[in-house]
């Protein structure tokens, strides 16, 4: 008998040993096996004993002792698992109980909350900390203001077009996410599939075509900063291909004449990263790796960048990542990012009743894992606070 969804999630989390004979070999391409260990042990550990699941929303409600996941899960005909997502649920938490929470966490953390352009609540809103994939906001909001206005730097083309065909090339494949990294070389995209890549499921690979295509002058000038005591920052603007390469331990001395340089020295690295190899992925899956090889904004920098692009429709495609329900509000847009040691989350609202909210938060921890169940939670909790004043 075929298993169902509900018995999927239901064994998923009561089993005391999980079977990576339950995932299909495409997921697993995508998620190693190890990782979704450690995902389930630290639901465990935050959330307590499993109690339920429920249909909820297009997904499942998950209870546990002490809290509920949203989870989307998909099958294939054989009952493996080709599709995950499992988001914390929270229950609404104001901003200054989220502020006192975020303070007590170890190493850096920020947070800004903003209704229309009333800022509701501020926690080191203009420091930057390194954000991980959410600096793809940058890259969209370039190639919109391109798409726009042209590109007034004339690094590229300045009659820009969603319809735009790529060619995928060898040189811009990276380590996933995403998925352009297995295709064959010289695959036709246009620019609006690479974007909605980009943003929906943090496509690497598109990323950096997209950055090779629009120049990294013209994303650098996308984002002036919000305070310029930090400035300037992420100069020359990284790929996700480079940043993985200086991460590599084959790559050392690579790295320190990256570190140590100026920005013309630290592009002549970049170039010779290009023959460079990549690392294998299951070096970033314990703790943090170089946390000084990322991408550095602020939430009020990525507020502002998600206010350029948010209502995109391609912003929707994965909206919220689970951290709300959709249906609660007239429209979502969501981007995050992490890696061992960093996790952003940036989400931009219109609420049923029409008022537009932005919230951006980010926690670094350069000498450990972080517990990310904790924080997804707390976050959810309060865009779930923002829904529940209405």
């Amino acid at each position: 008998m075929k298993i169902t969804p509900v018995a999927a999630l239901e064994r998923l989390f009561t089993s005391p040993s999980p079977q990576s004979e339950w995932f299909a070999a495409s997921f697993l391409s995508q998620v190693p096996f190890t990782q979704v260990e450690q995902l389930l042990t630290e639901f465990q550990t935050s959330l307590g004993a499993y109690q339920s699941v429920q249909p909820d929303s297009g997904g499942y409600l998950v209870q546990f002792e002490k809290g509920k996941l949203l989870a989307q899960i998909s099958l294939n005909e054989a009952g493996q698992i080709i599709g995950l997502l499992l988001q914390p649920r929270s229950d609404a938490i104001a901003p200054t109980q989220a502020i006192q929470q975020l303070q007590a966490l170890p190493g850096q953390t920020n947070l800004l909350i903003i209704e229309g352009d009333t800022e509701l609540a501020a926690h080191n809103a203009d420091q930057p900390l390194a954000v991980g994939s959410a600096f793809k906001l940058a890259v969209l909001a370039a190639l919109q203001e391109q798409i726009e206005k042209g590109d007034p730097l004339r690094v590229s083309r300045s009659d820009r077009s969603w319809r735009d065909v790529v060619e995928l090339r060898p040189e811009d494949k990276s380590l996933p996410s995403g998925i352009l990294q297995t295709w064959f070389d010289g695959a036709l995209l246009t620019v609006q599939t690479l974007a909605t890549l980009m943003i929906s499921q943090s496509d690497n690979t598109a990323t950096d075509t997209l950055i090779h295509l629009l120049g990294r002058e013209s994303i650098s000038s996308s984002y002036p900063p919000a305070n310029e005591a930090f400035a300037p920052r992420n100069q020359p603007f990284l790929t996700t291909r480079e940043a993985f390469a200086l991460k590599n331990p084959e790559n050392e001395a690579l790295l320190k004449r990256y570190q140590t340089g100026n920005i013309q020295q630290k592009t002549q690295v970049l170039t010779e990263l290009a023959s460079a190899p990549l690392p294998d992925a299951s070096v970033f899956d314990g703790q943090p790796v170089l946390l000084d090889v990322e991408w550095f904004f602020s939430p009020r920098e990525l507020c502002e960048l998600m206010q350029k692009v948010a209502d995109l429709p391609l912003m929707s495609v994965n909206p919220g990542g689970g951290l709300v329900n959709p249906a609660q509000w007239q429209r979502v847009s969501f981007k995050g990012g992490s890696e061992p040691g960093v996790i952003n989350l940036t989400t931009s609202l219109v609420s049923l009743s029409g008022k537009t909210y932005c919230v951006s938060a980010t926690w670094n921890n350069p000498e450990a894992a972080l517990d990310e169940t904790s924080f997804l939670t707390l976050y959810s909790g309060i865009l779930e606070g923002l829904r529940t004043q209405e």
